[in-house]
């Protein structure tokens, strides 16, 4: 191996820890400083440092906790030279001095409710005084460790248009004073529908990963689960809440048979069902109950949750209730006005009464911008084209696909479903 392939392997190293530590190095150090952008900024001081010392020393032994410990002391640095009144300064001195002792394990300096630090973190980004757009975008890129092209994936939305909005909640953030804490009564319930949103497209993130090599992220569903949980015991009574721990348990519970041995996707017409998690299906299904006691059954999450539910309460394929599914997202749009939703709509149209049906309703969304650069547009006409024989179109849509495809493994899927169809156009 030459000294390009060594360093390129040790930066390689350091993006991927980076990549799965860096919430909760930020959520440590906000914690320290009462202040979520400085913590995101001095995270951002500890990466460079690791780039710039593991190339040379090689990569340490628990790579987290060399993160952690660089980016702590950058903190300690800060408060020191702010002249932060003496006891504090003494004991977080007596910190560092102990750290420096021992090489700290990275999950011991960790609280054990990390889920509630993150969350912590979440509501104080998704304060009232940030707008909609600009709460969720700074949540998912500096908290939840989302890119700027994850997030602009997400909404369907120019990066240009993310960036901005991050760099202008930050500034808003780091001059208000806003207090670092998770609120409790009318002040939760303000910001509560914005928190669930990003916990929403974080888990999605981990469930279908819009960059990279990975197809899933499991770490990002786990911690997604995990905060939806802890927001269950905050505000018990919001049904939404429930829904949105139904929803990502129902789809959480087929992750064993989402990929094959190879990571490759498995889509959800060919998954062996008897690798889905039943226990936890029974724990969305139980949540999804909980939602519609509380008077939420037509809700955002709730209706979401509804849709998983046929695909789990189905004991094959076949027996999916694709009709009752196309009922849903009808209900769904009439809440939402979104492209991705009729998308989605007219996959169950398809199933339910035929492919041109399906087409019929795809050819009503074609022009929208927002799916311009939206593979799983081309993708989905590609299959039901397929089911109607033209296989010449099914093929150059196939392609279509794999060309806007950010990710590796759904660009290789659908490079592959092309080149099926040319041998059987031949």
């Amino acid at each position: 191996m030459t000294a390009a392939d060594i360093d390129q392997a040790i930066r390689a190293t350091i993006h991927a820890t980076w990549r799965v530590v860096q919430p909760r190095l930020i959520a440590t150090l906000a914690r320290m400083l009462r202040d979520v952008p400085l913590a995101e900024e001095l995270t951002q001081d500890a990466l460079v440092a690791a780039l710039e010392a593991w190339p040379a020393v090689g990569v340490p032994d628990n790579p987290g906790a060399w993160l952690m410990t660089a980016a702590r002391r950058r903190a300690l640095d800060h408060l020191r030279r702010g002249k932060m009144l003496g006891d504090k300064h003494d004991m977080l001195a007596r910190d560092m001095l102990q750290e420096q002792e021992t090489v700290p394990d990275f999950d011991a300096a960790l609280d054990d409710d990390i889920g509630d630090e993150l969350l912590r973190l979440i509501f104080t980004a998704c304060h009232p005084i940030l707008s909609r757009e600009a709460r969720a975008a700074l949540a998912l890129r500096m908290i939840c460790g989302l890119t700027t092209s994850e997030i602009a994936r997400a909404y369907l939305v120019p990066e240009a248009t993310i960036s901005q909005r991050i760099v202008r909640a930050k500034r808003t953030l780091s001059n208000s004073g806003l207090a670092y804490e998770t609120p409790s009564g009318e002040a939760l319930s303000e910001r509560l529908a914005s928190v669930l949103e990003v916990v929403y497209l974080i888990f999605n993130e981990g469930y279908l990963a819009a960059r990279g090599e990975e197809w899933l992220r499991p770490q990002l569903c786990d911690e997604a689960l995990r905060m939806g949980r802890v927001l269950a015991d905050l505000a018990p009574d919001e049904p939404e809440v429930h829904a949105l721990v139904a929803l990502m348990d129902l789809n959480a519970a087929r992750a064993r048979a989402r990929t094959d041995a190879k990571g490759d996707p498995i889509l959800l017409m060919d998954q062996d069902r008897t690798l889905w998690d039943w226990l936890q299906i029974r724990h969305g299904l139980r949540s999804l109950e909980r939602a519609g006691e509380l008077g939420g059954a037509g809700g955002f999450y709730a209706l979401q949750a509804a849709i998983a539910a046929c695909h789990a309460r189905a004991e094959s394929a076949a027996a999916t209730d694709w009709r009752r599914i196309a009922q849903l997202y009808a209900e769904l749009a009439r809440l939402v006005r979104s492209p991705v939703i009729e998308l989605n709509r007219a996959v169950a149209v398809g199933m339910a009464w035929g492919p041109q049906a399906g087409l019929d309703v795809l050819d009503q969304i074609a022009g929208e911008p927002a799916l311009r650069a939206y593979h799983h547009l081309p993708a989905v006409r590609g299959d039901l084209l397929q089911k109607l024989g033209r296989l010449a179109e099914a093929r150059q849509a196939f392609e279509a696909a794999a060309h806007l495809a950010t990710n590796g493994r759904e660009r290789a899927l659908m490079e592959r479903r092309a080149a099926a169809l040319h041998t059987q156009d031949s």
